[in-house]
């Protein structure tokens, strides 16, 4: 009989024990669950009487009659402001798109070589955390249209947007790893890849593809950057192209960018500039001003005697070529 009794307390204790180990788990999970509202709470027997209170206030507030009403919010509000949130991202992607559309309509008019000219090119691009954030926004919002009313499936759309805001807030020990992620994903200039594509004017074949300018001469490298560097600008000032007179401010200073080039290429540079319409102030030295001449409407000369005595002579290009052409017939060279 006495051993029969103690394999039934045995029995118990082990049941018991057993019944106390998933309590506490059980604990656990809902203060991982809802670490805000168990913050002070243990994951313990002894804590009991708190989770018996919690959930005394909910029943007393009679929560789960809002259940629907929650269902209903997190279907219309929250997968629908992800939704808008994918939309802004689109559109800011199509800006892109068409403004680079409104500059290869310029880069059209200007020859980058006899009979071809360039035109700029925006590749979607291949990296895979930016798709992999893309095709997220997209499972998020995918059939939230048709209004489903099913429960698993609004479920589903949740965990999905929250798996996409848990890495917008930084998850517990990968901080500086979402941090960069989200500042990565979200500029939308970074879903794309931009090339430069050289193109025959006769027929709009490509005559050469330019990802980079590894293996180009000096004066090629010149060409193109000078391409690239006009298209930026011109994309962010937001020109008004065709427009007879624009009233954006396109303010560009310029030095010594033509003083180690070949001619050609700050010639091919200039023109760029001037069919862009950008407003260019030029610091240049005195052996390049016979290049920049044509391409602007003054000159303003700085001389400094002895290093503590600067002074400033601005003339209109007019002023200047007269005094030139005097100067060169007195023999005296460049107006002082």
């Amino acid at each position: 009989m006495r051993q029969w009794l103690q394999m039934r307390i045995d029995n118990k204790n082990r049941n018991l024990t057993d019944l106390t180990e998933r309590i506490v788990n059980a604990m656990r999970g809902f203060k991982e669950a809802f670490k805000a509202e168990t913050v002070e709470m243990d994951a313990s027997l002894a804590a009991l009487p708190e989770y018996e209170r919690m959930l005394e206030g909910l029943q007393r507030d009679d929560l789960p009659r809002f259940e629907a009403r929650f269902k209903e919010l997190l279907n219309v509000n929250t997968i629908n402001e992800i939704a808008q949130f994918n939309a802004q991202l689109n559109r800011g992607r199509e800006r892109i798109k068409e403004r680079v559309e409104r500059i290869n309509l310029s880069l059209q008019a200007i020859d980058y070589n006899p009979g071809r000219y360039i035109t700029l090119v925006a590749s979607p691009s291949p990296d895979a955390e930016i798709r992999e954030f893309q095709q997220a926004l997209r499972a998020c919002t995918e059939g939230t249209l048709t209004g489903s009313a099913d429960e698993t499936y609004s479920e589903a759309k949740f965990l999905q947007v929250k798996a996409i805001i848990d890495r917008f807030r930084g998850r517990e020990g990968l901080l500086d790893i979402d941090r960069r992620w989200a500042t990565k994903v979200i500029d939308v200039r970074n879903w794309f890849l931009f090339s430069a594509s050289e193109r025959w004017r006769a027929d709009g074949a490509e005559h050469e593809h330019y990802s980079d300018s590894g293996g180009k001469s000096g004066g090629q490298k010149e060409k193109l950057a000078y391409t690239v560097l006009a298209a930026s600008l011109a994309y962010q000032f937001g020109l008004e192209w065709g427009a007879v007179r624009s009233r954006s401010f396109r303010f560009v200073v310029i030095d010594e960018a033509f003083g180690r080039g070949s001619d050609e290429s700050a010639r091919y540079g200039l023109r760029l500039f001037q069919q862009l319409n950008l407003q260019l102030l030029i610091v240049t030295p005195l052996q390049k001003i016979h290049i920049i001449e044509p391409y602007v409407a003054s000159v303003g000369f700085v001389h400094n005697e002895g290093g503590r005595d600067s002074r400033l002579r601005c003339l209109s290009i007019e002023a200047y070529q007269a005094q030139k052409a005097a100067n060169a017939t007195a023999g005296m060279g460049t107006p002082p």
